[in-house]
């Protein structure tokens, strides 16, 4: 069956507005080059102005309201993914039935509304969830942690050498030379350059 005009264009708004929230969903946990925000911003504006030839129903904008607010708690609940998956139904729910009913049926068509539902959910449990995890993450590597180790000396420091601390190779600078195999503390740290002080009576090979 062919549609008229009155019935493809909440199905097109529709899928314009789930589609802004995708974005918009994957713009705030994996902030970047500000693309994602620009596309969504696009969508979502785009999707605004199809809404003025459309009716809308008020309590629809209430469920998305309450599907918005589910996003933002998931950022921070425990049960992350649980908070996504309700906020992906409620948001799309909410955007299917926004455009109320025509001709005695909703004017999105329930089959689309189902499918974009169930990819909803499944989209906001893997892709927006590994994006919350990855900030959630603590920093793999921490450039503090470096500080009060002892390394060794593998090259002079006549005052800028190597030395080998935390796992690592590192540049190292100290006030005074230092031999190459002597035991050195970290003290401080200049970018990438390590500031170090050798540790009297003790050698590396016991450090």
């Amino acid at each position: 069956m062919e549609l008229t005009d009155t019935q493809w264009v909440p199905n097109l708004v529709y899928l314009m507005l789930m589609a802004g929230v995708w974005l918009a969903a994957m713009a705030l946990v994996s902030p970047g080059t500000g693309l994602l925000e620009v596309a969504a911003m696009t969508v979502l504006i785009l999707a605004g102005v199809g809404t003025l030839r459309v009716p809308i129903d008020l309590w629809a904008l209430f469920v998305i309201g309450l599907g918005a607010v589910g996003f933002f708690v998931a950022l921070r609940a425990r049960r992350m993914q649980v908070w996504l998956v309700l906020s992906a139904l409620l948001l799309s729910a909410g955007s299917a039935f926004l455009f109320g009913m025509q001709a005695g049926r909703p004017a999105v068509h329930p089959l689309l509304a189902v499918t974009v539902s169930v990819l909803s959910m499944g989209f906001f449990w893997v892709a927006v969830g590994r994006g919350v995890l990855a900030q959630r993450a603590a920093p793999q590597h921490d450039p503090a942690a470096i500080l009060g180790q002892v390394g060794e000396v593998r090259s002079p420091l006549e005052p800028l050498g190597s030395v080998y601390a935390g796992g690592e190779m590192w540049s190292a600078r100290s006030d005074t030379p230092v031999a190459v195999g002597t035991a050195v503390r970290v003290r401080g740290r200049e970018g990438l350059v390590l500031l170090v002080e050798p540790i009297p009576g003790e050698s590396a090979a016991t450090s």
